[in-house]
């Protein structure tokens, strides 16, 4: 278990204490491995705390849940731990995760790799998506999933989903969209969101959609490789047709050309400067 007054005393640390960030472009938060001591084999995620207690609180139980139904559904994680951590007379939702090697991250071997190498790690990203909505889908309560190539890693010929938060149950369409807001670590969107509110909320849409979670993959793909992208739209059709047969009539046609994300959340990743970077490397 977690020593929580170490990990206060990390996270209340200055940032060369802490280490650099993984990554500086996710919406959430910019993890965090630290290079020496107790957490050096883990990956920090600190999110923004909350003044409403029974939020927070929710926030805890909907994680622990999440978690539960991604493994109940057939979705590996690495080993994942949430904590409401006291921090100068604040609770702060704090996410450790256990460390992937840094090499193992999809999207940089996406771009490295020859075209087959990634219709094999889109082929393994598939059957995550694949095996999660054929176990979860018919569940009593609202649950999504986000698996965009840089929520993977590809280790051993097999993707790894490592991304929890939001944790994408129990809440309703709106309680997400307020969620997107209140736990963005991006000021100027906390600033602005609530004037497109409908929009924000928007963005969650696709994360509820079995079929929609296979043409975002695919049109990230593209969007990394476009000379690749005829490649990967064939690819698409015959999974969703091999493997997502329940949703093949909704997805195909939308794999006849590369998926393009929404104008609005186009403007936000340039506003944010979220350019498709991994959470964690």
């Amino acid at each position: 278990m977690t020593d929580l007054d170490d990990l206060a005393a990390l996270i209340r640390a200055d940032s060369r204490a802490r280490g650099e960030p993984l990554s500086r472009l996710g919406y959430f938060c910019a993890p965090f491995r630290p290079a020496t001591g107790p957490f050096s084999e883990k990956v920090i995620k600190v999110y923004r705390g909350l003044k409403d207690d029974a939020a927070l609180d929710r926030l805890a139980r909907c994680h622990d849940d999440y978690v539960a139904a991604l493994n109940a559904a057939g979705v590996a994680l690495p080993e994942t731990e949430f904590h409401l951590l006291p921090v100068d007379n604040a609770r702060i939702p704090v996410i450790v995760q256990r460390a992937l090697p840094s090499d193992s991250m999809m999207r940089p071997q996406m771009l490295s790799a020859d075209r087959e190498e990634t219709l094999k790690m889109m082929e393994a990203a598939g059957d995550v998506i694949a095996t999660f909505w054929n176990n979860a889908d018919r569940s009593a309560t609202r649950i999504g999933f986000h698996p965009s190539i840089r929520n993977f890693a590809y280790l051993d010929g097999k993707a790894l989903f490592f991304d929890t938060f939001p944790p994408l149950i129990h809440y309703s369409r709106e309680e997400m969209g307020r969620l997107l807001l209140l736990f963005s670590d991006k000021a100027v969107m906390r600033w602005i969101g609530p004037l497109m509110r409908a929009r924000v909320t928007a963005i969650q849409d696709e994360w509820y959609s079995p079929p929609e979670t296979l043409v975002g993959l695919v049109g990230s793909a593209c969007r990394l490789r476009p000379d690749d992208a005829q490649a990967y739209l064939d690819w698409g059709r015959d999974f969703a047709s091999r493997r997502m047969a329940r949703w093949a009539e909704e997805a195909l046609p939308k794999l006849h050309e590369p998926p393009r994300l929404p104008g609005y959340w186009t403007g936000f990743r340039k506003l944010l400067g979220l350019q498709g970077e991994p959470n964690v490397p």
